[in-house]
């Protein structure tokens, strides 16, 4: 298809920045020049790929060597496919606009269970086989990572190589084994086999699953010289590690329109339900030297007026004081303002509020995540309600009205006493800020609570737990609804429907394949959108195939159950993860990685957190 006809079906769209190309930073090469064709795909709009980091460093990474040319693929809106499918184009990529079945390696992130029908759909319009065994030849190699690489089963039938951990190292050692292959003849069969020998590459295909019968796994058998366990890759140094000097600059409005720049990987914490807090061990920090100057680079090359410091708990970076000092520097004379996501309750200090304060004035969030002290030692939250009272107390004080806090519902061992202390403790924040004498004059308050959905996930603690029913989520939405007694206190959730499928696929296997595959035949797409997501067409997708959706999410796991992430090693022990669980039913903390070692297993390489001082 020619550019002008593009540019004349573009027309017909609700937001054809979407598929344009051609933004300042996008990267062209000739094609003549460059060996291998790497498409990365973001199954989900431009709008929420082009947010996502991991996308700008690899993006950039990979076209920083001159026989790579990486192109960005998103899935098209529903507006777009209709129109794609009327005029027999084929799924392009943004930088060439050339189709996806020209690429030599076709690579996902995975960021969210939801997606994986948009990975199948946009294989199917890029006229790639959905199939790895129908993918004969090394041309259209598949490949995925990201979060939900951790238990890639349910879509492992379609994927020929998946990437555990991060991918800095890993991605371009297998691209350099691709070429090697390729040039040499070699076939698929045997690029995998070489493919599985190294460390964090794991190709499901020389894999054997039985079951037993009553549905659990039976055994797991590698073949064909595959690992017994497949070990996840890190990046040991972030101070020099890649980090790119510039991003894509969109032409519209993305979800995070600012630089970002990361600060660490991993967390200390050991919340018993958050899996990014497991399978990023250990800890390892950027320097605050580094972080300053990448960031102002950051800053001066895409002329973003807003920074992000990036992590999975901000204020538990060592160095961030002194960070914000230097970066205060240059940001007030360049008008850049600084923004801090994930803030703790427990650190939150008058001095980084006045920090805060200079940097970017706006809400502040914070996340309890339960209403009650016994349950969020339940969960190793490590959080107090006076650490929660006082933070909000020094935020009003400081001049702040409006504080969110974040909760879930369906936690282990939760009772209706637990989900009613969620509202009463809104309504005390609330009390505090209109008995304050020093309090904002003439304003009032407004707590928003948003209130999530508990989803037991691979290699945490609560692995093992079962997930509260579709009728039990709704019975305590109302409760919450009606325990609610302020409008002071404004209350919000997600989606139970969505939650309730996103359960079945975080622990699902491979026998899910078949689920997913016909759901795609009945329409399905952009599930984690509420205007598309159709909970009937994947209940019919269940009955289809045979599958019972319940047996995945609603029902405990024994310790000695084999899961189907159980030949995939994340570094955190088995031992650990059963010890923790047992502590969440006692009620029982566990101090954070910088407070005491509790070998989880992350030590294994004698990086970051571990070797530090205590």
């Amino acid at each position: 298809m020619t550019e002008e006809k593009l540019e004349q079906l573009l027309l017909s769209v609700q937001k054809p920045g979407r598929y344009a190309g051609n933004e300042q930073g996008s990267v062209i090469k000739d094609k003549s020049k460059v060996d291998v064709r790497f498409a990365f795909c973001f199954p989900d709009t431009y709008e929420v790929g082009m947010s996502h980091l991991g996308m700008k460093i690899l993006y950039s990474q990979f076209n920083s060597k001159d026989h790579i040319w990486c192109e960005r693929v998103f899935a098209p809106w529903v507006d777009f496919e209709e129109v794609m499918r009327k005029n027999d184009m084929p799924l392009f990529a943004l930088e060439s606009h050339d189709p996806l079945y020209e690429f030599d390696i076709i690579g996902f992130t995975l960021q969210y269970e939801l997606c994986y029908t948009n990975v199948l759909n946009m294989l199917r319009l890029g006229r790639v086989p959905l199939l790895s065994k129908d993918r004969t030849s090394l041309k259209n190699l598949v490949v995925a990572g990201g979060p939900c690489a951790c238990n890639p089963e349910p879509i492992a039938d379609f994927v020929d190589v998946f990437f555990l951990g991060e991918g800095e190292e890993v991605d371009l050692e297998l691209i350099e084994l691709y070429r090697e292959c390729r040039d040499n003849g070699v076939s698929k069969e045997e690029f995998l086999r070489r493919a599985a020998e190294i460390e964090g590459c794991y190709v499901p295909a020389l894999y054997d699953i039985s079951y037993n019968e009553d549905k659990t796994i039976k055994a797991i058998t590698p073949k064909d010289g595959a690992p017994e366990k497949v070990q996840k890759r890190i990046i040991k140094d972030l101070d020099n590690c890649f980090y790119p000097e510039t991003f894509v600059t969109p032409f519209i409005e993305i979800i995070h329109d600012r630089a970002v720049q990361e600060v660490f990987r991993g967390c200390i914490r050991g919340c018993r339900f958050c899996q990014a807090g497991f399978i990023y061990r250990p800890v390892r920090e950027k320097s605050a030297e580094t972080v300053n100057r990448q960031a102002k680079c950051l800053c001066e090359n895409t002329g973003y007026e807003e920074i992000s410091l990036s992590s999975l708990s901000t204020s538990d970076y060592t160095q961030l004081e002194e960070l914000l000092g230097e970066m205060l520097d240059w940001s007030d004379s360049q008008k850049v303002s600084i923004s801090l996501p994930s803030l703790r309750v427990d650190n939150f200090s008058p001095e980084l509020l006045e920090k805060v304060k200079k940097i970017k004035k706006s809400g502040l969030t914070f996340a309890p995540e339960a209403g009650t002290q016994r349950l969020r030692d339940v969960i190793n939250k490590n959080v107090t309600e006076d650490e929660i009272m006082r933070t909000c107390y020094t935020a009003f004080k400081g001049g702040y009205t409006a504080v969110k806090l974040y909760f879930m519902l369906g936690l282990p061992t939760e009772t209706d006493e637990d989900l009613v202390g969620i509202t009463q403790l809104g309504q005390r924040i609330v009390n505090m800020f209109y008995e304050m004498p020093e309090r904002p004059k003439g304003k009032g308050v407004n707590v928003s609570i948003s209130v999530s959905t508990f989803v037991p996930k691979p290699f945490t603690p609560f692995q093992y737990e079962p997930q509260d029913g579709l009728s039990e989520v709704e019975r305590k939405q109302k409760l919450l609804v009606e325990s609610n007694t302020t409008k002071k206190v404004t209350l919000s959730w997600h989606d139970s429907k969505t939650s309730i499928l996103e359960g079945v696929f975080a622990r699902g296997d491979r026998r899910l394949c078949a689920v997913i595959a016909e759901a795609v035949k009945l329409g399905c797409k952009f599930d984690g959108w509420g205007e598309l997501f159709d909970y009937d067409k994947w209940m019919q997708a269940f009955k289809n195939c045979g599958v019972d959706p319940d047996f995945y999410n609603h029902r405990a796991r024994s310790f000695d159950e084999i899961l189907p992430w159980s030949h995939l090693d994340y570094c955190v022990s088995d031992e650990f993860l059963q010890r923790e669980n047992r502590l969440a039913h006692e009620a029982a903390t566990t101090p954070n990685c910088r407070q005491k070692c509790q070998n989880c297993g992350a030590n294994c390489f004698k990086e970051g957190v571990c070797i530090e001082k205590r």
